[in-house]
Parts: C-alpha cells; structure tokens; sequence
C-alpha cells in the first residue's frame, strides 16, 4: 500500500468522512455519554478497540463467510469484542463501567462498526482494513472529546474532573443534560458545514 494511500485513508476519517460530524453515525452514545469528559474517553476507546479488531477479524476471514449470512457472521464477531470491552471496564475501571451504564453492549449495534464491516472491511485487504479502522477509531473519539469537553465545562466547570473556571463562573446546567447534547452537536455541525463550504470555495 503507498505511504499516500494509507495517509488519506487514515485522514479520511479524521473529517472527510468523520463519523460523527461528517456521516452523523453513532448518535446514541455520542449524545448519551459526553456530559464528562472521561466517559467520552472511555466509550470512544471501547468502541475504537471493537472496531479495529472486528474489522481485522472480519478482513481475515471474509473469503469464508458465506453472503447469506454475512451480516449475522459480523454481529457475533462485534459482539465478541463488546463483551471483551465491556468485562474489561467492569473489572478495572468500574465507576466508569457504571456510568456509561447499558450503552458499552449497545456498541453491538452501533451503526459505524456495522457499517465499515459492510462497506469496506469485507471488500477490502487486512491491512487497509486497520488504517481505515484505526481512522474511523481516531475520528469518533476526536468527535466525542471535542463533544464532551465543551460539555463538561460549560456544565460544570471542571474538564476531567478539575475545576477549570473560576468562582465567577456559573455553570451552564442544559449542557449536562441531553438537550445540551443537542444544542453542543448541532452547533458543532454548524461550524463543521461552515469549514468545509470554505475549503470547497477556496478549491
């Protein structure tokens, strides 16, 4: 593979084709879980490690996975990784186990794993599986940091769990609660369009 080729592919799901921003996929645990800064982390690595290995897996062995039953074949492997990740959790880092509550098993059916299994992971080669993996991984945990962090502090002044404002400030409550997701993702989206209508003018 080009270094070119694995740079763009990478990149690609950075922003061209980032999965929150660009694609809007995996919106339940994208509004759900970034009202701290640390369950952003948290759900956006589960998901990245459920990603990457699946799609190893599934690029190893697509030649024998029989069509009719592909799409099933794919949800087992997924969910062989989600319980791996979501036992891992339970077993070392329990508080946050416990926060992100039922949305660590629901990565079963999040629409980014399923979906870079069917639309490139069981068309394409192990090695380019992982750069797209490792790209599409990248750019859902960038989305849910970015999410999360100005949630937590607008919301309560802390970022990680530290105050960041000072006495004066007075935390912002919505955007610890899911409306506040709303509000902070669409204006994200807002901006998102913005940029990329000023990259296309200056093309």
């Amino acid at each position: 593979m080009p270094a070119k080729s694995i740079r763009a592919e990478y990149l690609k799901g950075l922003w061209q084709e980032n999965p929150v921003f660009r694609q809007l996929l995996g919106m339940c645990p994208t509004l759900a879980v970034t009202g701290a800064v640390i369950n952003g982390i948290a759900m956006g690595l589960a998901t990245s490690f459920v990603l990457i290995f699946s799609s190893l897996v599934i690029s190893s062995i697509k030649k024998l996975i029989p069509s009719q039953v592909r799409i099933a074949c794919y949800v087992v492997i997924i969910a062989t990784f989600v319980t791996m990740a979501d036992r891992f959790l339970a077993a070392f880092f329990l508080p946050i186990s416990k926060s992100l509550g039922p949305y660590v098993p629901l990565i079963v059916v999040n629409c980014i794993i399923l979906g870079r299994q069917e639309a490139f992971s069981s068309k394409n080669s192990v090695g380019r599986s992982l750069i797209d993996a490792l790209g599409m991984s990248s750019g859902f945990v960038l989305a849910l940091l970015i999410l999360s962090s100005i949630r937590e502090i607008l919301g309560s002044g802390t970022f990680l769990g530290h105050q960041v404002m000072g006495a004066w400030f007075k935390p912002w409550l919505i955007m610890i609660f899911p409306s506040g997701a709303f509000i902070t993702l669409g204006i994200l989206l807002a901006i998102a369009l913005v940029i990329e209508s000023k990259a296309k003018q200056r093309r």
